[in-house]
């Protein structure tokens, strides 16, 4: 991640330095992205769907929920009865599970999920793989996905049939890029997900699902989601035709500002004593 940070700095300097914006640098081919809302696994039922509802009224055009084992079938079925059959919706399992769930994993088939990512440990690609041909909801890989060459190797596998692109987690824009390309090359859909950002990585993640492999909405979440302030000025969600969509920032760099004055309320200074 910090690799991530400094890389999006040094192109950040660069493209304002040439005054052309991140998207245009990636290859971007939108102008809005559709957006997702990660929902964590709450203390009950009725407060998950209360939370749900409040993201769809929003206008989030995808739901994800976090399940793990105990908190799987009843809310993923709750969810989609709230929801209806045509929403969007995907799960999450963080890992969660190991080769004994697959039968359980495969009962999710019904709920005609968008996809169930990361059931299993990072490293186990078998264990994806044995998922992949038990059920017919898509198999996505998130952790296990480290650079390009993890991803081909988890493809090939036949371990995912979807990949989740973090930035981030990847070392950074540059190899987040060549991920998307070999997936594209290969066929596989790809959608941008989130590590907690500020509006200056947002803007970033932003301008990357706004190329033409990330085809399902991403975790790219209005800055309200997390924030109650934003170190950029707010990420929103659109409304009327670009409801449920955040604009792709255009402007060179980041295409966003640094709130100066947050960053120096918010700086840390410790005190420091030297000698007795």
């Amino acid at each position: 991640m910090a690799k991530a940070g400094l890389e999006a700095a040094v192109l950040d300097a660069e493209l304002r330095a040439q005054g052309r914006s991140m998207a245009e640098c990636f290859g971007a081919v939108r102008d809005w992205v559709d957006c997702g809302v990660s929902v964590g696994i709450a203390p009950t039922l009725e407060e998950l769907l209360d939370e749900v509802t409040g993201y769809l009224e929003e206008g989030y055009r995808r739901i994800k929920l976090k399940i793990k084992p105990g908190w799987d079938l009843v809310p993923v079925a709750a969810v989609r009865e709230l929801i209806g059959r045509e929403a969007m919706l995907q799960v999450d399992a963080n890992t969660a599970y190991t080769a004994d769930d697959i039968p359980l994993l495969a009962s999710l088939d019904p709920f005609d999920l968008l996809l169930i990512e990361q059931p299993f440990a990072e490293e186990d690609l078998a264990t994806h793989v044995r998922l992949a041909q038990a059920t017919e909801t898509p198999v996505c890989l998130d952790e296990s996905i480290l650079d390009v060459t993890t991803a081909v190797d988890a493809i090939e596998r036949g371990a995912t049939s979807i990949v989740n692109i973090k930035p981030g987690r990847m070392g950074g824009f540059l190899e987040a890029l060549r991920v998307h390309d070999a997936c594209v090359a290969r066929e596989v859909p790809v959608w941008c997900g989130g590590m907690l950002e500020t509006g200056v990585g947002r803007a970033a993640n932003v301008a990357i699902a706004a190329l033409p492999g990330f085809v399902l909405p991403g975790d790219t979440s209005a800055s309200g989601r997390y924030f109650a302030e934003d170190l950029t000025e707010p990420f929103v969600l659109g409304s009327g035709e670009h409801r449920g969509r955040m604009r792709v920032p255009d402007a060179p760099g980041t295409g966003v500002a640094v709130r100066e004055e947050l960053v120096r309320d918010w700086a840390s200074r410790p005190a420091v004593t030297i000698g007795g």
